[in-house]
């Protein structure tokens, strides 16, 4: 059986193995793939500047031995021998302070029980039911949201990476925006700023609001991002549908124009699955 063949078979094998694994390794039978031959892959990968995305393939590559090994497909895993550490090169990351999931009870209690501006209290609401960027949230417009069909469109002049994204929006988020219109007025802006008029709120009303709360320099907005990812991951997620939801895109890809609307269908489920889990954990509280 070939790589991808038993890919396939172990689950949805995603984007990226389509486009990083496959072309190289595909055809090749899945007991005939060496520890050198994975090891010229990933570095191949991360020469592009991908390092991100080879961490990523290598943990889904070792998921396919796993499964190749329990399936008495091959007798030994050539990615056993490999450690990360050693074939990539380190990293420098920036760690964004985020909630851990046994703290978003109380959070999410003392949120809920805020007494400042409502409309501030939502504007921290919204990003923990979405995984939007801060930046995106704060300038977000009405005409962006099509609450008929439960999907919010930041154009690219919003978006990071410049490219239009998709999201899909829970019932629960729905719920909110339709209690922020009344609060919105008649503003073109879901977030106008109580002082500058045809401004967005701006990100230290955010961080206000967060040291109100008592989170100073324990949670930013952006670390929301990190709580969702860090939770649908633990969940067992696809981590192709996680990424797509946090817009997350390679800046070398040149195969071809960003699909928005890619795993749209599944971050309909995960999105309605994160705002459930947030209810229990509300409850938990």
């Amino acid at each position: 059986m070939s790589l991808s063949d038993t890919a396939i078979c172990n689950a949805k094998p995603g984007a990226k193995l389509e486009n990083d694994v496959f072309p190289t390794l595909g055809e090749r039978a899945v007991g005939d793939v060496s520890p050198g031959d994975i090891r010229v892959l990933f570095q191949r990968i991360e020469r592009r500047g991908a390092g991100e995305t080879a961490t990523r393939v290598f943990q889904r590559l070792r998921a396919i031995y796993r499964y190749a090994i329990a399936h008495e497909l091959v007798d030994t895993d050539p990615t056993y021998p490999l450690k990360p550490a050693e074939i990539f090169k380190p990293r420098r990351t920036k760690h964004r302070v985020s909630l851990s999931e046994r703290d978003v009870p109380a959070f999410l209690d003392k949120l809920d029980n805020y007494g400042g501006d409502p409309s501030t209290q939502a504007a921290l609401a919204l990003p923990i039911m979405t995984a939007t960027r801060p930046g995106e949230l704060r300038g977000a417009r009405w005409d962006e949201f099509d609450e008929h069909s439960a999907l919010w469109r930041i154009p690219a002049s919003r978006m990071k990476m410049k490219t239009e994204h998709t999201l899909p929006l829970s019932k629960q988020a729905l719920a909110l925006l339709k209690r922020l219109r009344k609060l919105s007025g008649k503003s073109p802006l879901v977030f106008p700023s109580p002082f500058y008029p045809g401004k967005p709120l701006s990100d230290g009303t955010l961080n206000s609001a967060l040291a109100r709360l008592g989170y100073k320099g324990i949670v930013t907005a952006h670390g929301f991002r990190t709580l969702f990812s860090t939770c649908a991951n633990g969940a067992g997620w696809n981590s192709d549908v996680i990424e797509k939801q946090l817009a997350h895109e390679e800046r070398d890809d040149v195969r071809g124009a960003y699909n928005g609307l890619q795993w749209l269908g599944e971050r309909v489920k995960l999105m309605q699955w994160w705002s459930n889990r947030l209810d229990e954990l509300r409850k938990a509280s």
